[in-house]
């Protein structure tokens, strides 16, 4: 079951963004969304990738890592709006979007959620290793699956260390999240509605199994605005042996929106 009211929690954003204060006037801030049973420590390495202009602000879900003590969310409409509701404070200068896997269901929907609430779309909408949110989910469920077949999809994706399969006492501490990452995905229900009108860049691996570049191609059909898609080297986590080339990419995509910026800061 989904937490209905959460107790209230210290940190930036009631917790859900880990790392420093926030920034003071960066040029736009980009919100970072794990895959399933991830937390927010793999986007940390990324801040100096961006330098000044751009702040990263990892997002941190329940049920990991520093929120390991809160019950994990299992719908994304609850999800989704927790999140909005959080990071609101942190919308006073233009945003950025990026999800993995998982994330990029979340943040397509949270690009959809905040512009309904009036707080506008992203400049960019970066959406990684995940199918187009109107193509049929053709995996069988997992959520309520036997812990060996969890265990041997996981290592499939190779989304979590060998350490961690090989331990079933450690795996049985994380399990609860990724079950629960695994329902938000497998309950998910696509709704048409307008589509946005931001920018969106859509990437995956060369060797992902699970989303050949042709998986990509339908997340242009949820914007319409300017739609393009990367085919990166390796699978499905090819955001770790490739993540130099992706983030020279999303710098790339992100460059209009800062240059704007330092033309107004410095006049």
């Amino acid at each position: 079951m989904d937490p209905i009211a959460p107790r209230p929690r210290t940190g930036r954003a009631g917790g859900w963004i880990t790392g420093p204060s926030p920034r003071r006037s960066p040029a736009l801030r980009l919100f970072c969304l794990p895959y399933v049973g991830g937390g927010a420590q793999v986007y940390e390495p990324w801040r100096p990738a961006f330098g000044a202009d751009v702040e990263v602000c990892a997002v941190e879900l329940p049920g990991r890592q520093t929120r390991m003590r809160e019950s994990p969310y299992t719908r994304l409409d609850a999800l989704v709006g927790a999140l909005a509701s959080a990071i609101v404070d942190e919308l006073d200068v233009p945003y950025a979007l990026f999800g993995h896997s998982m994330g990029s269901l979340v943040a397509f929907e949270l690009a959809h959620e905040l512009r309904r609430r009036g707080a506008g779309e992203p400049c960019v909408l970066f959406v990684s290793a995940g199918p187009a949110p109107r193509l049929p989910r053709l995996m069988p469920p997992l959520h309520a699956a036997s812990e060996e077949r969890v265990v041997a999809r996981l290592a499939e994706l190779g989304g979590l260390p060998q350490e961690i399969l090989d331990e079933p006492e450690l795996l049985r501490y994380f399990l609860p999240a990724i079950r629960a990452d695994f329902e938000v995905i497998e309950t998910y229900g696509y709704r048409a509605r307008q589509p946005l009108a931001c920018p969106v860049v859509a990437f995956t691996g060369s060797d992902d199994e699970d989303l050949p570049p042709a998986g990509l191609t339908p997340w242009g059909e949820e914007t319409t605005g300017r739609f393009d898609q990367h085919v990166l080297p390796g699978g499905h986590f090819f955001l770790r042996g490739s993540q130099d080339e992706l983030l020279t990419l999303m710098r790339g995509a992100l460059a209009p929106y800062t240059r704007s910026w330092r033309r107004f800061a410095d006049a």
